[in-house]
C-alpha cells in the first residue's frame, strides 16, 4: 500500500516539485496539495493523510498554527520543511516540533550536490510516515519505580552528582524542552546536550530553548569551563562537532562520525564515562538509531547512573530500546518523570534504587 502524503506550501513551484519528487517514488502517493495552513487542517480532516510536509511561513495560518490543531484532532505525522535563512523561521520550526510535529528538514540553499537534497527528503518522509502509535511494536520494557533519595545536602558541595549527560534525536527538542521546563530555576548541575538536528536549526535551537527556559541555554564553545555546581547551564553540542567533557574542560572535536552522526551521543556519554565515573548522570532520550546507547552503557559500568525514556512517552523508540536491551539504564522512565527524578539527583547526598 502506497504512503499517501499532503503537501503544503504557499509557493506553487515549491509545492509542485515536492509533488513531483514524491510522486516519481513508486511508495508514495499525493493526496492532496495545499497552500496555507487552513487548507492544510481541512484536508487532514477530510483526507486522513498518512504524512503531511509542512512549510512554516504561510498566509491565512501560519505551519506552526496548523501543527499545533493537527496534532490536537487529527493528530497525523508532520515534516516540517522549512527556510532556516532567518531567526523567526527557526523559531516557528522550533515551536512546531515542541507541538508535534515528528522531525524537521531545511528547504534547500541551492549549494548542494545534485540530488543530494531530493534523497534527504524521500528518506525524510518515509521516515515520518512511520511515526504511528497505534502500530508502533510493543518491547514490553517497564518502567521502574523512582529511587529514593535520602538526606538533602548542605549548600552546593554535598551532592555526589557533577553533571548531567543528555543525547535525544527524532522528537528530542520537544523532550528536552518538557524537561528544561520542570526544572527549578536553581538546579545545580550542568547539562551537556547532544540533540540531532539539521545544521541550520542548531544555533537557533539553543537561543530558542533558552529563551523557553529558567535555566540559561547557549551552545557549546571549545575549551570553556564545565560550569560550577550551583552554577547551572544547558550546553548543547555545536552541529558537526562531537562534544566532549575532559575533566572541568568541555572539548569540541571532528572525530569521526559515529552510528552516521557527528556530534554523537556515546562520543559525549563515554568521554562522561572517563572523567566523571560515578559523578556523572547519563540520560537518553526519544530517536531512531542506537546512538547513545552503548555510551550510556559504558556510563553505567562507570558507576554513573543512567536514565533513559519509555517507549509509550517515545516519539520514536530507537535509542531508548537499544539502552534498554543491553541493560544499560539504571531506571525507565516517562517523560513526565525524567525532570523530577533528575531534580532529586541533583539535590540528594544519596540515591538509592533498584537497578
Amino acid at each position: 500500500m502506497k504512503i499517501r502524503v499532503l503537501v503544503t506550501d504557499d509557493s506553487p513551484t515549491v509545492r509542485a516539485r515536492l509533488a513531483e519528487l514524491l510522486g516519481a517514488d513508486p511508495d508514495f502517493e499525493v493526496v492532496a496539495q495545499a497552500e496555507n495552513g487552513k487548507q492544510a487542517i481541512e484536508l487532514c480532516r477530510d483526507l486522513r493523510p498518512d504524512v503531511a510536509t509542512l512549510d512554516m511561513m504561510m498566509p491565512v495560518l501560519s505551519g506552526l498554527a496548523a501543527t499545533e490543531y493537527i496534532m490536537a484532532y487529527n493528530p497525523t505525522p508532520i515534516l516540517i520543511v522549512s527556510s532556516s535563512n532567518n531567526r523567526g523561521d527557526v523559531f516557528k520550526s522550533c515551536e512546531a516540533l515542541a507541538a508535534g510535529a515528528v522531525d524537521i528538514l531545511e528547504k534547500p540553499d541551492g549549494t548542494e550536490p545534485d540530488g543530494q537534497w531530493e534523497r534527504k527528503f524521500i528518506a525524510a518522509v518515509k521516515m515520518v510516515s512511520r511515526i504511528k502509535v497505534i502500530t508502533h511494536p510493543r518491547a514490553k520494557i517497564q518502567p521502574r519505580a523512582l529511587p529514593v533519595a535520602t538526606a538533602s545536602p548542605r549548600g552546593n558541595e554535598g551532592g555526589p552528582y557533577r553533571l548531567i549527560a543528555m543525547g535525544a534525536s527524532t522528537g528530542g527538542p520537544a523532550a528536552v524542552l518538557q524537561i528544561l521546563k520542570g526544572l527549578d530555576p536553581g538546579f545545580p548541575l550542568p547539562i551537556l546536550l547532544v540533540l540531532h538536528i539539521g545544521r541550520l536549526f542548531s544555533a537557533g535551537l539553543a537561543e530558542w530553548l533558552d529563551g523557553q527556559s529558567s535555566i540559561r541555554v547557549s551552545t557549546a564553545v571549545d575549551g570553556e569551563p564545565l560550569p560550577e555546581r550551583g552554577k547551572a547551564r544547558i550546553l548543547l553540542a555545536p552541529p558537526d562537532r562531537h562534544l566532549v567533557i575532559d575533566g572541568n574542560r568541555l572539548r569540541l572535536t571532528e572525530a569521526p562520525e559515529r552510528h552516521s552522526c557527528r556530534p554523537s551521543v556515546d562520543v559525549l556519554f563515554e568521554s562522561a564515562a572517563r572523567t566523571w565515573q560515578e559523578r556523572a548522570v547519563g540520560c537518553l532520550l526519544t530517536g531512531m538509531g542506537k546512538d547513545g546507547a552503548e555510551g550510556l552503557l559504558e556510563m553505567k559500568k562507570a558507576g554513573a547512573w543512567t536514565l533513559a525514556q519509555d517507549e509509550d512517552s517515545s516519539v520514536v523508540y530507537g535509542m531508548p530500546l537499544e539502552a534498554a536491551r543491553l541493560g544499560a539504564a539504571r531506571q525507565i522512565l516517562p517523560l513526565a518523570e525524567v525532570a523530577p527524578t533528575l531534580s532529586i539527583l541533583a539535590s540528594a547526598r544519596r540515591f538509592e534504587g533498584r537497578s
